[in-house]
């Protein structure tokens, strides 16, 4: 189904934003919205993944004695009855499904073999798109745990294209370079002048890129890098001769049709769901170190431990970066939280404070900020840096330095545990 009106001005969409939970925690509905929700879900025109992504909402944050009374349109008693309200929801859901649907309506986590058997359905492409917006909201809103994203990750690599299998043709140890998807709107990236600083000392760098699964839609690392005329890899077959300039780029298209149409999904559903956090940990090429961002300060030793679990021996997590980004603040508490996986398997932790004595020479009382940034301006001050070591763009240029120290001085102490 294609909704004839943008998602967030939809009822339900504006349902979805009002009560999932965000910066300020959730809310309950107006009675105004309510009433247009009532009215949506009695509705068979409106979108079903939009159905099961505000029901989940719903029910993670717990329904309030007015908002119990949608039940009406599902039917009595179904918010209390998780097996009947699924069996009004999802009538189509396959059988082999219910005991984890029901499962997730009560509110419990699933184990990793439930979150296995969730994702290859989730990924596939049988009936009930309401259940995949349910369940995705649901996890979202509550937080999924590692569990759950140890099973969707064991999923989404059964996705994988045939080209991205067990064997890397590599020559040597390989970085991979991921931030989120839906990139920025009011500053520029600085993604491939990160893989030419880890090009020069000493590894392959592969940036993951993909379409924007939203809320942004400005500009991302997908746009910079088709700009810059990178070279897209299609199989680890590839990687027995990484590039000089900006190294290997790999587009989620090419990675896993399934993860790409998921991006649509994204658009209905709104909300960020467990792939805004997954698609960046996942290891395709079997690199050896993984250099990501957070939004959210508090998934910072999430995305962490995911990193360790997909395969990495080592990982450097950017915590507040521009909008998100791999790129570093100058003027706010940024910092690297780097963790690594010795050979004997002992695991290790280090913060690294980019407000430290050894970077105040980068440090800014205020930030520059770009008003709809283009890719093509982006294009052109990175070649600007990557030719003459420096752009048009002061400020850019000394972020591009801040970050090249920083995400230095963790590659440093990931190297000497690894050794």
């Amino acid at each position: 189904m294609v909704l004839d009106t943008p998602a967030t001005e939809t009822p339900l969409g504006r349902g979805i934003k009002h009560i999932g939970i965000g910066k300020y925690g959730s809310k309950p509905l107006t009675p105004e919205l309510l009433a247009e929700c009532r009215a949506a879900l009695a509705d068979p025109a409106s979108h079903p993944l939009q159905v099961g992504a505000f029901l989940g909402a719903l029910l993670a944050k717990g329904p309030t004695p007015e908002e119990q009374t949608l039940e009406d349109v599902i039917g009595k008693g179904a918010f209390s009855h998780p097996t009947f309200f699924i069996n009004k929801v999802c009538p189509d859901l396959p059988g082999r499904l219910l005991p984890i649907a029901t499962k997730l309506v009560r509110g419990a986590n699933l184990q990793v073999s439930e979150a296995e058997q969730l994702g290859d359905y989730l990924y596939g492409e049988e009936d009930c798109e309401t259940f995949r917006g349910l369940a995705a909201s649901i996890m979202r809103v509550r937080h999924e745990t590692n569990e759950e994203y140890q099973g969707l990750m064991r999923a989404a690599e059964r996705t994988f294209s045939p080209g991205f299998g067990p064997i890397s043709c590599a020559d040597r140890p390989l970085i991979q370079l991921a931030e989120p998807f839906d990139g920025v709107e009011n500053n520029y990236l600085i993604t491939p002048l990160l893989a030419k600083f880890f090009q020069k000392r000493g590894y392959g760098a592969i940036s993951l890129v993909g379409r924007s699964g939203g809320p942004k839609f400005t500009l991302n690392a997908l746009d910079l890098c088709m700009h810059l005329g990178c070279q897209f890899l299609q199989s680890n077959h590839e990687l027995d001769t990484p590039l000089d300039t900006y190294g290997w780029v790999l587009d989620q298209k090419a990675l896993s049709p399934a993860l790409n149409r998921w991006v649509d999904r994204r658009h209905v559903i709104i909300k960020r769901p467990f792939l805004a956090t997954l698609e960046k940990v996942l290891n395709p090429c079997h690199a050896q170190i993984l250099v990501t961002s957070v939004f959210h300060i508090t998934y910072q030793m999430k995305m962490a431990e995911l990193a360790l679990l997909a395969g990495f021996d080592g990982v450097i997590v950017l915590k507040r970066g521009m909008e998100g980004s791999l790129a570093p603040s100058t003027s706010r508490a940024c910092g690297v939280l780097c963790a690594v996986r010795t050979p004997r398997g002992h695991l290790f932790f280090q913060h690294f404070e980019g407000d430290a004595p050894a970077f105040s020479a980068f440090r800014t009382e205020t930030e520059t900020e770009y008003e709809q940034p283009q890719a093509a301006d982006n294009a052109r001050i990175v070649r600007q840096f990557m030719n003459d070591g420096h752009s048009s763009d002061a400020a850019f240029d000394n972020r591009v330095r801040f970050a090249h120290a920083l995400y230095g001085r963790g590659l440093d102490w990931i190297e000497s545990q690894l050794r």
